[in-house]
């Protein structure tokens, strides 16, 4: 891949419907370069796909965080199946090192932020966990609507 083929993808990360025309332009190539390039990029495997994304999806809630959390033994499967009950929990990663899951968490207001986190921690098998209150997002792949 070259500069043009990352210039193709972050601008289809943004709208995977984008017109082949308004691809071209932007990247400054013919409309003929930008599908052989698309295809090219498909047919690798380096795309895989395009999605549609809701607006239940694009939920943006006012208070964001990051919770870090560390399991007892070997309850990691049932603690990652009662995070995936919560709706709160947008993201869940399985990591290594002292944390077991990264939970991205999200809600409507500080108290309601803090009555999550306090349900989250009383999951059994959640041995400790640490949170960061997200400030701002810079930059993200996620699609925006």
């Amino acid at each position: 891949m070259d500069e043009h083929d990352y210039r193709l993808i972050t601008l289809l990360r943004h709208n995977g419907r984008r017109a082949i025309s308004d691809l071209a332009h932007e990247t400054g190539l013919s409309r003929a370069t930008v599908r052989a390039r698309i295809e090219k990029l498909e047919k690798s495997g380096d795309i895989v796909g395009y999605t549609v994304v809701l607006r239940a999806d694009a939920f943006h809630a006012p208070v964001r965080g990051i919770m870090l959390i560390e399991v007892e033994g070997r309850a990691a499967e049932r603690v990652a199946s009662a995070l995936g009950g919560y709706p709160e929990v947008t993201a869940l990663h399985n990591t290594n090192g002292k944390w077991d899951f990264i939970a991205e968490v999200a809600g409507n207001s500080l108290t309601e932020f803090d009555a999550i986190l306090h349900r989250i921690r009383r999951i059994p098998g959640i041995a400790s966990s640490e949170t960061n209150i997200l400030l701002s997002t810079p930059k993200s792949t996620s699609a925006r609507l």
